[in-house]
């Protein structure tokens, strides 16, 4: 007999870990959106990969669309942390970086490229420029550049291994995907960086 694959999830799976269940889902989701971008990706598959009924995707986030959304939201909470006006900017330089030898990094480079992704990041990113503008205020960047310009740069910059990987390859004969490649590239950024705000 065919099992109904449309049926709400029971109460013993909604019961079991919520919290944990919520997590491999969104876990798996960072893989799944970072490997095939928004459109391409597939709940069933999201849902395979994390080990739970397909269901559960609408029962906890509403669907598709709902999840892109929360993990869109759990990654503004780690890149809020990241660009801490409390770190010197060439050190949140060089954790953005890192972001590109991970899931979320390939997520926000499909959202860019494919452009078909829910809008989620203007909010966050307004914040970012006005953390700039604040760095300015402060003295640590030059007051004569637009903030907003200024951060697309950098973005574009930090994503540059991941956004520009065959280019990278080809200009450094280097792997571009590796983490030792990150950290060199991160220490040029830094101190490019560092170069702007006259701390060399």
């Amino acid at each position: 007999m065919a099992v109904d694959q449309r049926r709400s999830p029971s109460a013993s799976e909604r019961k079991r870990d919520p919290e944990r269940t919520r997590a491999r889902i969104i876990e798996a989701a960072a893989v799944e959106f970072g490997a095939k971008g928004y459109a391409a990706a597939r709940t069933s598959d999201i849902a395979a990969r994390a080990g739970v009924n397909k269901q559960l995707i609408s029962y906890y986030f509403g669907g598709k669309e709902g999840l892109y959304k929360e993990l869109a939201t759990s990654w503004h909470g780690t890149a809020a942390e990241m660009a801490s006006q409390e770190q010197p900017l060439d050190a949140v330089l060089a954790s953005f970086v890192a972001t590109t030898l991970t899931d979320h990094g390939r997520v926000w480079a499909w959202s860019n490229l494919a452009d078909d992704s829910p809008s989620t990041d203007q909010e966050f990113l307004r914040a970012q420029v006005d953390q700039l503008r604040d760095r300015q205020a402060a003295g640590e960047l030059p007051a004569d550049l637009d903030p907003g310009l200024l951060l697309l740069t950098l973005m574009a910059a930090a994503a540059a291994p991941l956004t520009l990987r065959q280019t990278a390859r080809q200009i450094t004969g280097e792997d571009p995907g590796t983490r030792e490649f990150a950290e060199k590239y991160a220490a040029q950024l830094a101190l490019l960086v560092r170069h702007l705000s006259g701390r060399t």
